[in-house]
């Protein structure tokens, strides 16, 4: 396979950079991120309608990665339940070394091939379900033993990695390749290749969501109303949609709980 995430940075010397020179690089780095993941985007569809399936026949989206991937995964399922008002464990995001991994480093956790499986099975997984592995190299031991594992017992698999021809995607059903190229800082792919996997992430999961009939228009009707921002813009949604006044609106968004219900009970 090519190592591209392990190639020499495009720049030199970057310890003698002025602060702004600095920021140019990286801004210039990251430019070129979208245009990478463009590319991809046949794959990224193959991956989402895939899931699409199979989660409209009661499966759930599983995401496993380690580090900086793993921590990327986890944001992306937490924020779907109050996004789109879906159960909990609809998209689960699991990282090597447990929660304690999304804050410290743990040691070795990515080296277990046996681990990943472990982990899923707390939660049940089976043929219903979809597995995406995450991984900017495309070679952690932890993804591939899960994914591995999960093939064999009849679950779909993907994963999002930034090399080519890597043991991650040979394990995967529906692999996603974002080579964005050498990171600013040589080898640090929190950058580069965390945002090409980020951008990748919304993707899939936003796409999903719209699938599962969780956007109506342009707007997340069934998102949770957890604070006084999604409250009045809750609100002013209902507003918007019956042609309603503020007040009115605020008083069926509180009678019936969700922008999707208020609207429904309006017309």
């Amino acid at each position: 396979m090519n190592r591209v995430t392990e190639q020499e940075s495009n720049y030199n010397h970057i310890d003698q950079m002025s602060v702004l020179e600095v920021l140019q690089g990286i801004n210039n780095e990251d430019k070129t991120v979208a245009f990478a993941v463009e590319k991809c985007l046949p794959q990224i569809e193959k991956l989402t309608s895939a899931v699409a399936d199979r989660m409209k026949k009661g499966g759930r989206l599983f995401y496993i990665g380690a580090g900086t991937s793993g921590r990327l995964g986890v944001v992306d399922a937490s924020e779907c339940p109050p996004t789109y008002g879906v159960p909990f464990d609809w998209v689960v995001g699991i990282i090597a070394g447990g929660d304690t991994a999304i804050r410290r480093a743990v040691e070795f956790a990515e080296d277990d091939a046996e681990q990943a499986w472990k982990d899923l099975q707390e939660f049940e997984i089976n043929e219903k379900d979809c597995l995406v592995g995450l991984a900017a190299s495309g070679t952690t031991p932890y993804v591939i033993g899960g994914l591995n594992t999960a093939r064999k017992h009849g679950i779909l698999t993907g994963c999002i990695v930034c090399n080519t021809g890597g043991p991650i995607a040979a394990e995967s059903d529906f692999p996603v390749e974002v080579v964005v190229g050498p990171e600013f800082v040589t080898g640090s792919t929190r950058m580069k290749s965390g945002t090409a996997q980020k951008m990748v992430l919304n993707m899939l999961s936003t796409t999903v969501m719209v699938q599962l009939g969780r956007v109506v228009g342009n707007k997340m009707v069934d998102m949770q109303l957890t604070n006084h921002k999604l409250v009045d813009r809750g609100t002013q949604m209902v507003a918007d949609e019956l042609n309603i006044g503020y007040d009115e609106a605020a008083e069926l968004l509180t009678r019936y709980g969700s922008v999707r219900k208020a609207v429904e009970a309006g017309h």
